[in-house]
């Protein structure tokens, strides 16, 4: 894997400190990278934030203001933010098995799963592949629950044509240092639902009622309350999520490349994808829209000694690789949740085969077309 940090996003940093007293904490440049990034993805409102973990844990803790208790279906193979966030808010996961073609998750498991205690649906679309169908999309829409993506590490891709992110009622991303877009540490939410971005602007710094952008709101909670002073009206139990100008001036500086790195990484999916053996790896991944983050390698059937091989031969040649693909594969065989739900990690076979017989494998813009063909053939003569 290859950081995602050039020369020129550094020099901009130092041409941004090089000015007069420049502001570091969130200001202009954070403003601008949230209408920046929101055109881009074609939303109308955009929540800068420290990291995209915490993107999920506050969305997850808006939905919980907004909805109430209740239960959040979640994927089995996501990262651990997505899962602890909906815990975090005093939510319930219920969880379905994954998409083998997008391993994202099992949409006629999502929409069985919905009752009168359904707050939302809480979407991966994992390593660039796009989750959503036209039907699910429709069928969600009619029972009324929220849908939020989490699309972390799938800056770029579409639906339909359609960005990802922009068809839920708010949508996360993740600019970590290795991602489409990094910030080095950065998130964002993104929402057309203007009560929503109220809410996310105050529960960003500390839940302050002055960080809306709503005079509305301000005025409300001022009548409201007379006894405080206006400008320290803490609505909720809120945190500090906010982001610095350095990481905005990182993230603007980014943002005019990302769609042609995107290509690149498209590039090198299809490349990974046409040259494995068939018979051996599955290759058959949902690549419509796609804007691949890491290479998917999955065994084609259970098989621990070809398994075992594969690993030896990376770690022989300098191939950094991932087991289980996102976040240490099934979420259910982790502590965390093997606390909470004790075994019920077996009844997930699809995520579970991912676990044991799956990979990720770093890809980014530079990376040399030969080198995906040599790996390749080295794969196909295990």
């Amino acid at each position: 894997m290859v950081e995602n940090i050039t020369r020129a996003d550094l020099d901009a940093v130092v041409n941004f400190l090089s000015g007069d007293t420049p502001i570091l904490t969130q200001s202009r440049n954070v403003a601008a990278f949230e209408r920046e990034w929101a055109t881009w993805l074609g939303v109308r409102h955009c929540v800068f934030v420290n990291s995209g973990s915490s993107a999920n844990q506050m969305t997850m803790a808006a939905l919980r203001e907004r909805s109430g208790p209740g239960e959040i279906i979640v994927p089995t193979l996501t990262w651990v933010s997505d899962v602890a966030s909906v815990l975090q808010a005093g939510l319930d996961p219920v969880f379905v098995d994954i998409d083998p073609r997008t391993l994202g998750m099992d949409l006629g498991q999502v929409l069985d799963r919905i009752t009168p205690r359904t707050k939302g649906v809480f979407l991966t679309h994992i390593l660039g592949y796009d989750a959503l169908t036209d039907e699910f999309l429709e069928a969600l829409r009619a029972t009324g629950v929220p849908l939020i993506e989490d699309v972390c590490e799938s800056h770029g891709a579409t639906h339909a044509g359609r960005r990802l992110g922009s068809f839920g009622l708010a949508s996360n991303f993740s600019f970590y240092y290795a991602h489409h877009l990094s910030t080095i540490e950065g998130g964002m939410v993104c929402t057309d639902d203007d009560d929503l971005y109220h809410m996310l602007r105050m529960m960003r710094s500390h839940g302050m009622v002055r960080e809306s952008q709503s005079d509305a709101v301000k005025e409300d909670y001022k009548r409201r309350h007379p006894d405080l002073n206006p400008d320290f009206i803490f609505a909720f139990p809120a945190y500090n999520f906010r982001s610095t100008e350095i990481n905005a001036v990182i993230g603007r500086s980014q943002l005019p490349r990302l769609d042609d790195n995107n290509v690149c990484r498209t590039k090198n999916l299809h490349a990974f994808l046409d040259g494995l053996d068939p018979g051996r790896y599955r290759t058959d991944f949902k690549r419509d829209g796609s804007s691949n983050y890491a290479f998917t390698l999955v065994l084609r059937e259970p098989d621990e000694h070809l398994r075992d091989r594969v690993e030896r031969t990376l770690r022989e040649h300098g191939v950094e690789f991932r087991r289980g693909t996102s976040g240490g594969g099934n979420q259910l065989r982790q502590p965390y949740l093997r606390r909470l739900f004790g075994d019920e990690y077996r009844k997930y076979p699809r995520v579970d085969h991912v676990h044991f017989f799956g990979w990720y494998i770093g890809n980014y813009p530079t990376l040399d077309v030969c080198r995906v063909e040599r790996l390749c053939t080295l794969l196909n003569g295990l």
